[in-house]
């Protein structure tokens, strides 16, 4: 029978990709709470407690720099109520570790299609982008389009838009980047191949392509790609998003619902200014999380 030893563990435990490491982070969090036969956090009523990534620009940070950030404290203020964050890293485990363990009580931004919790009616859509430079001559408006046939396009691998590149005889044009984030690499790094001229078109979702597009140095196009006709799974490219709670807490949805309308137009200039593309929510099918 195969033994595991103390040592071979160690072993397997070393040899594992430097990329599933968490990057350190400074918010203060009680592990035990949420474990079985401890004692729970209750929320106060005058808290608006956020579940949040400590390092995951341009939704947020620690400093509160991201938009996720900046769209809690308004609905906060919209709510006379104090803004406070529970930093954990977003990765598997991330609402069970946070908002499901009571050591926060909001999402600020997640699928409108995710069952693990309760969401809002979503306050925008997003899509995946073309990312090209201005001083290209590119025109990319559409998969027919010939510039995307001269080009070498980066993409992440296993990425929804993959498809398309498929159905439309592209993909010996495509650069495959990893799927899992290298934390030792910026989020932005299609971006600045682009720039550098190492690709000549990225692919990217949209709300992180189009922040990273904005703070690039040289003028960079920022298209959205069209969703698919007949959209299905393994093909889709464009997400409602919302705001979500935990499962039972409907009055606590009301609640946020009324402070996202109410604050509409602050909450989409908060998206333009970090160049976050976004059309009207749709509901087409299932997977738009109809209500």
């Amino acid at each position: 029978m195969f033994k595991v030893t103390i040592k071979m563990f160690l072993l397997l435990a070393m040899s594992l990709p430097a990329f599933i490491s968490l990057p350190a982070f400074s918010g203060g969090v009680d592990t035990d709470i949420g474990r079985p036969g401890q004692a729970m956090r209750v929320p106060k009523d005058n808290e608006f407690k956020v579940c949040a990534d400590p390092n995951n620009l341009p939704f947020s940070n620690e400093n509160q720099e991201g938009f996720e950030n900046k769209i809690a404290a308004v609905l906060a203020k919209d709510l006379k109520k104090e803004l406070s964050f529970q930093f954990w890293p977003d990765r598997f485990g991330f609402i069970r570790n946070t908002l499901n363990a009571r050591r926060c009580d909001v999402l600020i931004g997640t699928s409108t299609a995710v069952d693990m919790v309760k969401t809002s009616s979503p306050y925008y859509r997003s899509g995946h982008v073309w990312i090209y430079r201005k001083d290209s001559g590119y025109n990319v408006k559409d998969w027919k389009s010939p510039d995307l046939r001269k080009a070498t396009i980066g993409i992440v691998d296993k990425s929804p838009v993959a498809m398309q590149l498929h159905m439309n005889d592209l993909m010996a044009n495509a650069k495959p980047y990893r799927l899992m984030r290298d934390l030792t690499k910026d989020p932005g790094q299609l971006v600045t191949h682009v720039e550098e001229g190492k690709i000549d078109i990225a692919i990217m979702w949209g709300p992180i392509g189009g922040y990273y597009a904005k703070k690039s140095s040289v003028p960079m196009e920022v298209v959205l790609i069209p969703e698919f006709e007949n959209t299905k799974l393994s093909g889709k490219t464009y997400w409602n998003i919302s705001a979500a709670v935990r499962h039972g807490e409907g009055d606590r949805l009301k609640m946020i619902e009324g402070a996202i309308a109410r604050n509409k137009d602050k909450i989409l200039k908060i998206l333009d200014d970090f160049g976050v593309p976004h059309t009207e929510p749709e509901f087409n099918n299932k997977l738009d999380g109809k209500k």
